[in-house]
C-alpha cells in the first residue's frame, strides 16, 4: 500500500509516515502554538488538505472490517500505525504468520480433487504471502516444490 500512496502522490505518504502537518505560528514569547483555521493563510489551507488527502486515501483503501480498527484515528499516522498493527506490522505477529505459512509451504501437497491449476494458483498465493513478509525462496526451489505434485 505505501508504493500506491507514494505513486499516486508522493507527498501525500509525509503525514502518514511523519504525522500530521500542523500551521503554526511564533507567538510573542517565542513558543510556537497552532494557528487558528481563521488564521492559515494558502500554504496552511494546503498543509491541511495533504493531511485530509491522506485520510481519505486510506479510508478509501481499507475494507469494512478494517475501518471499524480505524474509525476512531485522528490523523492519517494515527490510521497507518493502527492498520500496521493489524496487519503483521509488529516483529512478533509477523514472525508467527511466516511460520504458519512456512508450515503451509512445507506440508503442500496436491489435493485428490484439485486441478494442477487449483494447485498451482493456491502454492502461489501462499508464497506470494511468504515473499510479501520477505521471507523468499530462489525459483528453482519453487519450481522442484511444484513438480513433486504435479506429476
Amino acid at each position: 500500500m505505501e508504493n500506491y500512496i507514494q505513486a499516486e502522490d508522493y507527498k501525500l505518504w509525509m503525514p502518514i509516515k511523519n504525522g500530521p502537518l500542523i500551521p503554526t505560528k511564533v507567538i510573542e514569547d517565542g513558543t510556537e502554538v497552532r494557528k487558528k483555521p481563521e488564521e492559515f493563510n494558502a500554504e496552511d489551507f494546503k498543509m491541511t488538505e495533504k493531511n485530509a488527502k491522506a485520510k481519505k486515501l486510506l479510508y478509501f483503501s481499507l475494507g469494512s472490517d478494517d475501518y471499524t480498527c480505524i474509525s476512531e484515528c485522528k490523523s492519517a499516522k494515527d490510521i497507518w500505525d493502527a492498520f500496521q498493527v493489524a496487519h503483521e506490522s509488529t516483529n512478533q505477529v509477523k514472525q508467527s504468520r511466516i511460520e504458519l505459512l512456512m508450515r503451509k509451504y512445507e506440508l503442500f501437497e496436491m489435493d485428490d480433487r484439485e486441478t494442477v491449476m487449483e494447485m498451482y494458483t493456491r502454492f502461489t498465493h501462499i508464497t506470494n504471502e511468504l515473499k510479501y513478509l520477505e521471507k523468499s525462496f530462489t525459483t528453482k526451489k519453487l519450481v522442484r516444490k511444484i513438480l513433486r505434485f504435479s506429476s
